[in-house]
């Protein structure tokens, strides 16, 4: 498929979908959204192992398009940001590993993208923010992403002073993996997802899948539901093969595949249900 705001590239199992609007400063208008939420379920359908999401431009991310809220209604505003949302989901939703390479200022829904993305990787020049509390609209959708990834103090600074952090300091506070000289960051970002993608293709893709299962369950319901995942994983071919390989002292030969349809839901009846 063509897109208009983004390039899409396939280097052998990882595929880079890049935001290509540099004179915008990458803001995430409706019709660019809507794009990306597109890619990404492409890509979810296809052998990819991997995805890197990436900008070209001064800028990663300036987040939403103050142009698509300018005048609207409740409705208009109700749908631009569940279309957001659905955005955000697909990252976490498709079963390849989604790392983002930051070279430069994520803010607000921008920043937002990089904390819905599993991992992250940045130049030591980038920076983070979410806005809004310095203006007249709080970012009440960046700061669901943001708390999941920092702590609540944290997450609520970052909200209320509407202050830039920089990448070492997001390197500390965990909205990002590693903050690296510019010049160097697209071999980290390809040395961490070739490094996330090894092994089973199935098993990563249902690791990842159940961690965002639990991650905010309480702990008993999260082991529940971790121990029934665990032992429906281990019947599988490509498990008892890793386990076989490890016992014959011999590399592991892994078959089995996912796709956007593989997902923790397709587990035996009688699994404990989330409190």
């Amino acid at each position: 498929m063509n897109y208009q705001h983004l390039l899409l590239t396939v280097d052998g199992p990882i595929t880079t979908l890049t935001l290509n609007r540099p004179e915008k400063r990458n803001a995430l208008a409706l019709p660019v959204m809507l794009e990306l939420t597109s890619a990404l379920q492409e890509v979810a359908t296809s052998d990819a192992r991997g995805v890197i999401l990436a900008a070209n431009g001064p800028v990663f991310s300036a987040g939403h398009n103050f142009g698509d809220m300018a005048g609207a209604t409740l409705a208009q505003a109700q749908e631009l940001f569940a279309i957001c949302t659905a955005m955000m989901d697909a990252i976490q939703a498709m079963p390849q590993v989604v790392v983002a390479r930051v070279h430069a200022l994520a803010t607000a829904a921008g920043c937002q993208l990089v904390a819905s993305c599993d991992l992250a990787v940045a130049a030591d020049s980038a920076g983070f923010a979410i806005p809004g509390g310095k203006g007249g609209l709080f970012c009440h959708t960046p700061l669901v992403a943001l708390a999941r990834n920092l702590g609540r103090k944290r997450a609520l600074e970052m909200a209320l002073t509407g202050d830039a952090i920089d990448a070492a300091t997001a390197v500390q506070w965990g909205l990002i993996n590693r903050a690296v000289p510019a010049e160097q960051l697209e071999a980290a970002t390809l040395d961490l997802i070739t490094r996330a993608t090894r092994g089973s293709v199935l098993s990563k893709a249902l690791g990842k899948q159940g961690f965002y299962r639990q991650i905010d369950l309480p702990q008993d319901a999260a082991y529940r539901y971790a121990v029934e995942l665990m032992a429906s994983a281990a019947m599988t071919p490509d498990a008892q093969e890793g386990i076989s390989a490890f016992l014959e002292k011999r590399h592991a030969q892994y078959t089995q595949t996912a796709n956007a349809s593989t997902n923790t839901d397709n587990l035996p009846p009688g699994r404990p249900k989330e409190d």
